[in-house]
């Protein structure tokens, strides 16, 4: 079913996320760049015009971090998926299993041009086998596996897959069996496609699965190799998946995802004219994608971003960050640095000791911290200038001086007084002496 160009009646068959300290912001805010990214596109509604012009039916390139849609033609139009509808299948499957557990390949009779490895009746591999099996060569014998082993059957395992896609909020999707093959009621969109791979590329052990180009699959009755029909996965080593597809309704489609420079970006390509053709135009959106992102930093190593008081000092301490913190953004994102410095500082400072830190964020959301230090050092404070420097200290010194002589003035009057005060008491004795003896003389 899945790559081989089969008729439509073929196909078509019933399936029932150290001083008192202030923090500062920063904003670095960078500016739009108009060339790249018209007004309009920034705003969310179309595509930027500079955006390749693809021959495929439908399109969208998104940047998962923040749903951001970088280029799309006809995103939202309903349309025949093929086996990407397998994204929803494993999406259930690592939802209630484990990748461990064992599942019996339930009865299953493909079209003779369906994709399949072969399984029989019967037999038992692991979850993990089956979505390999079932994301790589997209076996369609492996997804009516998993979908029995989930569910029971396969009409109980289609409700699911419908009440998933209204929980995850995909209003232009719609289920009719797990497989994708061409079928009334079996439908999506790009934009659904790609908010539904950005869930499943969250998962580490789905993103594992479908960045495999090849695998052994070793827990059924017989040992099997399978690899992976994704062109492009095998071609561009920074593309890490994701699922390939083609019916007669559908066309070719595909849905890659990549990550160049720490950047995921998830593109959608549905009704291509061939193989090659969807190949050619993912990697054109990706190209394109890529061509938006510019290494930015809020500021460079050794910038001056804030100043601190130097108690005693005249002079303030510049703060700098201890390195430059660059980020791959788009010329719509707002990168911005909040600082968190002291407002004043008191020495001894050595160049270069952490004094606060700098939190980097991009659109608000936090991707780094970065030391702030000491662009100079400070020596310690000296006694002279704890107590306010010279001016003060010849203050001090001048009214001890005062002081001293004030005293000294103070003892030398009361010496002098007491000096007085004992002549008048000798003359005083000396006269009474006297008279005593003219008395006694007289007698």
């Amino acid at each position: 079913m899945d790559e081989s160009p089969v008729g439509p009646e073929e196909l078509r068959r019933g399936r029932g996320g150290r001083g008192a300290r202030t923090t500062l912001l920063v904003a670095c805010a960078l500016a739009v760049a108009l060339s790249l990214l018209p007004r309009d596109a920034v705003a969310g509604q179309d595509p930027p015009s500079a955006a390749p012009d693809l021959a495929a039916a439908a399109w969208v390139l998104i940047d998962p971090r923040d749903g951001r849609r970088l280029a799309a033609h006809a995103p939202g139009e309903q349309r025949s998926i093929a086996s990407t509808t397998k994204l929803m299948t494993a999406y259930l499957a690592l939802e209630d299993l484990r990748l461990r557990e064992r599942l019996t390949v339930p009865p299953y009779t493909p079209a003779p041009a369906e994709s399949v490895v072969g399984l029989t009746e019967g037999e038992e591999l692991t979850v993990r086998d089956l979505l390999l099996a079932m994301m790589l060569p997209s076996a369609n014998d492996a997804a009516e596996t998993v979908a029995v082993g989930v569910a029971g059957s396969e009409g109980d395992f289609v409700e699911r897959m419908n009440r998933a896609a209204a929980d995850l909020g995909l209003e232009d999707t719609r289920y009719s069996n797990p497989i994708g093959l061409d079928e009334i009621g079996n439908y999506s969109s790009a934009a659904d496609l790609a908010a539904l791979t950005t869930t499943l590329m969250n998962d580490g052990r789905f993103r594992e699965i479908v960045d495999t180009p090849e695998a052994d699959l070793k827990s059924g009755s017989v040992p099997r190799h399978v690899v992976s029909r994704n062109a492009l996965l095998l071609a561009d080593p920074s593309v890490d998946g994701v699922k390939t597809g083609h019916t007669l309704d559908a066309g070719y489609v595909l849905v890659s995802s990549a990550r160049r420079r720490g950047v995921p970006l998830i593109a959608v390509v549905l009704g291509a004219a061939g193989e090659s053709e969807r190949d050619a135009e993912s990697a054109r959106l990706l190209d394109y994608g890529y061509s938006l992102y510019e290494r930015r930093s809020p500021f460079e190593e050794g910038e001056e971003l804030a100043s601190a008081d130097v108690r005693y000092e005249d002079d303030r301490l510049a703060i700098v960050p201890g390195r430059r913190l660059a980020v791959e953004a788009r010329a719509d994102q707002e990168l911005t640095a909040a600082l968190d410095a002291p407002g004043s500082v008191e020495g001894p400072i050595d160049k270069g000791e952490v004094l606060g830190r700098a939190t980097v964020s991009l659109d608000g959301k936090v991707i780094g911290r970065v030391p702030l230090l000491a662009a100079s050092a400070i020596g310690a404070p000296s006694f002279v200038d704890r107590i306010g420097g010279a001016p003060v200290l010849a203050a001090i010194v001048i009214g001890a001086i005062v002081i001293l002589l004030l005293v000294v003035l103070a003892l030398r009057r009361r010496s002098a007084g007491r000096r007085r005060g004992r002549s008048a008491e000798e003359r005083m004795r000396s006269h009474n002496e006297r008279t005593r003896r003219r008395e006694g003389g007289e007698s």
